[in-house]
This record gives structure tokens, C-alpha cells and sequence, in this order.
């Protein structure tokens, strides 16, 4: 990533070139990428290819102000952190449902290294806003919740308000080592992606989402608000609270 595509980034989000990589300033990076940047699946519900590069992540994210999903949020925040001096890996988790976790590559979050490992992801819809440690046990407070990271075997468990999230393998890995996964995630009907569609961002001390042409907005205090809307209002509402511009929605089943 080069000095101007990295200036384009930071304008997307909303965010000043920080004087230095530390903590401060990663927490600063983190809450306006989360803030501009939302969790959303409409590459696949409209049958996009997913590419897997720096290049194409940074064109998608920045010159077609789109957002994208755990591959592609966090591989793009992490090659401009890497850009702005920050060293980062990329780790592979394995998504938890109860006691059961998904497949290797399942997700991607960061390692980034300050005076000792964080955890840093703007790819996991509702989680932690800030960066959190990984070299400690002691439960973790932030704004999305109370965070823990404990060992589990090789890997790290990190749970959020007492429950369990994903499980961290903390061997680094290249972007290319996740397509596989992607593809599948994209392309699957046992994939949880290609059964709704999904945009969402924190608002606020909250979050606003809006799944197919259902809008969710969620207090702090956990309190749902939900109105169904017309095609036109959808539209709109993706082009005002997440400042996505479609010609048209997508389909209810993804194309294929």
C-alpha cells in the first residue's frame, strides 16, 4: 500500500495519519474503521468474486466505499496498519457455536504487536471496539462488553460477556492461506452467508443493521428496535446509515 492509497484510506474512515504506531493511535484507527466501515455480505448475496489481494481489498473498501465481512475487513485494516508501521500478523480462528467450533480459516482477526500482543478485529460484527490484549487472562473491559482471553490448549479462547467467541490459532498466516475458506464461506449453502444477507455498524453506544429489508437498531443496554421497509427505503437506508449507493437490492437468495 502506497503513500496515496493509504492517505485515501484514512480519508474513507474518517481518521489522521498518527504521529506513531502506538496504542493510542491503533485504538483511534480501529473505532473509525468500525464506525465508516460495515460488516456487510452483499458480494456474495449478489454473486461478486471475493479476491483475496491487498489491491483488491483496498479498491473495494476505499474506491467503491463498500464494506465486506471478516476476510476482507481485516485484511484490508491490516495492510494499512502494516503500511503505517505497525507490526501485524494475521491469525486464523475457528468460530464457536456453543462448544463447537467451525473449521480452521473460519475467521480472520490481527495480531498486532505493541508492548505485548492485541487482539484487533473490525471483521466480527458485534465485538470488542478497542484493542485487546492477548497476554492476559484478566477480564477486559470495552465498550462492546466484558472480554476474556484465556488458553485453550494451543489456541487462545476469547469470549465476550462471559461467552465464548473463537478460538485463536497464533501461528501467523498470509491472506492467500484464507481464500480457500473465503471461497467457501461465499459459495456454500451450509455457509450462514449465503442465507441472508447482513449490513451492520455500531452506532453510537449501540448498532444499527439492517438484514435483508428488516432494520435493527440495538440500544446499549441491548434493547431491539425493528421496522420492516419498503425496497425504496432500503435503499436509502443503505445509502444513509452505511453510505453504500445500489442500484438495486439483493436478491433474497444470492445469485449464482
Amino acid at each position: 500500500m502506497d503513500g496515496q492509497q493509504v492517505e485515501a484510506y484514512l480519508a474513507r474512515i474518517g481518521a489522521a495519519r498518527p504521529d506513531r504506531p502506538d496504542e493510542a493511535a491503533l485504538r483511534a484507527l480501529q473505532a473509525a474503521h468500525l464506525a465508516a466501515v460495515p460488516f456487510e455480505n452483499l458480494s456474495v448475496a449478489f454473486g461478486e468474486p471475493i479476491e483475496l489481494t491487498e489491491q483488491a481489498l483496498w479498491e473495494k473498501l476505499v474506491t467503491r466505499r463498500r464494506g465486506g465481512f471478516c476476510y476482507e475487513l481485516n485484511g484490508a485494516f491490516g495492510a494499512l496498519l502494516g503500511a503505517l508501521g505497525y507490526r501485524v500478523e494475521l491469525l486464523s480462528a475457528r468460530v464457536l457455536d456453543g462448544e463447537r467450533a467451525g473449521p480452521p480459516f473460519d475467521h480472520l482477526a490481527l495480531r498486532v504487536e505493541l508492548d505485548g500482543p492485541r487482539l484487533v478485529d473490525v471483521g466480527f460484527g458485534r465485538f470488542s471496539r478497542g484493542p485487546l490484549r492477548l497476554d492476559t487472562g484478566a477480564p477486559q473491559q470495552d465498550p462492546g462488553g466484558v472480554f476474556t482471553v484465556t488458553e485453550h490448549g494451543r489456541d487462545l479462547e476469547v469470549a465476550m460477556d462471559g461467552a465464548p467467541q473463537y478460538r485463536l490459532d497464533r501461528r501467523p498466516y498470509e491472506l492467500a492461506d484464507f481464500a480457500p475458506t473465503c471461497w467457501w464461506q461465499a459459495t456454500s449453502p451450509d455457509s450462514h452467508f449465503t442465507r441472508s444477507t447482513t449490513c451492520s455498524r455500531p452506532d453510537g453506544d449501540g448498532r444499527v443493521t439492517l438484514a435483508g429489508t428488516r432494520l435493527v437498531t440495538t440500544a446499549a443496554d441491548g434493547t431491539r428496535t425493528e421496522r420492516e421497509l419498503t425496497g425504496a427505503q432500503a435503499l436509502e437506508a443503505y445509502r444513509e446509515l452505511f453510505g453504500i449507493t445500489l442500484e438495486r437490492l439483493p436478491p433474497s437468495a444470492p445469485a449464482r
